[in-house]
């Protein structure tokens, strides 16, 4: 599937950068072809326009039309575009020939061209077969041509396609390459988060697989002995129902990431005493804290306020303090230290444990990461509730970090906006 992502990613990639590539060629063309036609327009004008004064005594008569410029003769200081005119009577007769920097070595040809140009309901175009573009005036006598000639025009529309043909294949070449990089970058997290899910696939399978099996089995003993009473069989009914509990926990986790995702729905929000809703969630772990001979020491600034849903603020400091407590190592120690930070209100959660590899630090927050895969596993974890607390955050508007060394432990900080 990643592989058919990233080939799927080029092809739009190149398929875009083909079309704004065509997109501006085309205008390039048509740009410089309009430039073209409108000094040929020019040209012509002012060829048509001294042919109906006749002011054409100024240069002399070339009265031999080739479509080239004379051989020994001398460019003209300034780039022209060769010219030359045609007065025609009533009846076709070519009355005169005025020519710009062109030699004329065959009259029928002329003759010829003018016939098409007079037979055609255009007054300007283009003349089939030549390298020719012309302009037609009716006058009171006849009828004024003027021609100018297409090579300069055509040599520099081909020169332009072969530039743009050129320069599109190399960029298109360098597009390609960088697209294959460009595909690597932005497929990676996709790639790496498709495989933390086949990982977690794999986990979860593992750990409901066990539960299932202790259900179906201690199913079957409660089925056994129809006739013993549900006090006799109390001790199947628990495991029965605390592996149910475990399932019942992850299922509950991957349904509230799935809800959060869907366009980031908004959550019913009202004012929250925070410092009574931290204090209600320390008190259910002060025995469990006990049982496992830690600490828990605590200072919770009273009064603090925030706008928020009580239901996922408390699951946000539960799922702190249950990883605190989880992972505080042996007689460890637990901190919870809540205060206002000037417009935020911050809770850190601290604890004296292993801490966190620092080339693992930036992953925990994501979804099915575990730091110790064995360690999780035997208490309980499935790498959920971490991405579950950066989710409620995020909701809430606020931000979590942590800082984990081997001299103060791990500690989570979480600040959010503060109401008065």
């Amino acid at each position: 599937m990643i592989k058919k992502l990233k080939r799927k990613f080029i092809f739009i990639n190149m398929l875009l950068v083909f079309m704004v590539l065509s997109a501006a060629f085309i205008a390039i063309y048509a740009m410089t072809s309009h430039r073209l036609t409108q000094e040929c327009m020019a040209m012509m004008e002012q060829t048509a326009m001294r042919l109906e004064r006749g002011d054409i005594f100024d240069n002399k008569p070339i009265k031999e039309f080739s479509g080239t410029r004379p051989e020994g003769k001398k460019e003209p200081p300034q780039p022209l575009i060769a010219t030359f005119g045609v007065t025609v009577d009533a009846e076709g007769t070519i009355l005169s020939i005025w020519g710009n920097i062109v030699e004329i070595s065959d009259e029928e040809a002329v003759a010829a061209i003018v016939q098409a140009c007079l037979d055609s309901s255009w007054e300007t175009g283009t003349v089939r077969g030549e390298a020719l573009r012309f302009l037609k005036r009716t006058t009171p006598t006849g009828t004024v041509i003027a021609f100018a000639d297409r090579s300069v025009e055509i040599s520099t529309l081909l020169s332009l396609i072969r530039t743009s043909l050129l320069v599109g294949f190399c960029s298109l070449g360098a597009f390609f390459i960088i697209s294959l990089f460009l595909a690597r970058w932005a497929v990676g997290p996709i790639a790496r988060s498709w495989d933390q899910q086949r990982q977690f696939v794999a986990d979860a399978s593992h750990e409901l697989k066990t539960p299932l099996t202790v259900i179906m089995a201690n199913t079957e003993l409660v089925l056994s002995h129809p006739r013993e009473t549900v006090e006799s069989q109390a001790k199947w009914l628990g495991y029965i129902q605390t592996e149910s509990s475990r399932m019942s926990g992850l299922v509950n986790d991957l349904l509230f990431l799935a809800r959060a995702d869907h366009s980031r729905r908004q959550v019913p929000m009202s004012p929250v005493v925070f410092s009574d809703l931290v204090w209600g969630s320390l008190l259910p772990f002060e025995p469990v804290v006990f049982e496992q001979k830690k600490a828990l020491e605590s200072s919770v600034e009273p009064g603090l306020k925030v706008w928020g849903n009580a239901t996922q603020l408390r699951q946000l400091v539960a799922i702190l303090l249950d990883n605190a407590v989880k992972y505080a190592g042996e007689h460890g120690q637990i901190r919870v230290c809540l205060q206002r930070a000037g417009e935020k209100v911050a809770l850190t959660v601290q604890n004296t444990g292993e801490p966190i590899p620092a080339d693992q630090i930036s992953h925990i927050f994501q979804r099915f990461y575990r730091v110790d895969s064995s360690r999780t596993r035997r208490e309980g974890g499935y790498g959920l509730g971490l991405s579950i607390a950066q989710t409620i955050v995020e909701l809430h508007r606020g931000k979590i970090s942590v800082r984990s060394d081997e001299r103060q432990g791990t500690t989570f900080t979480i600040s959010l906006p503060s109401i008065k």
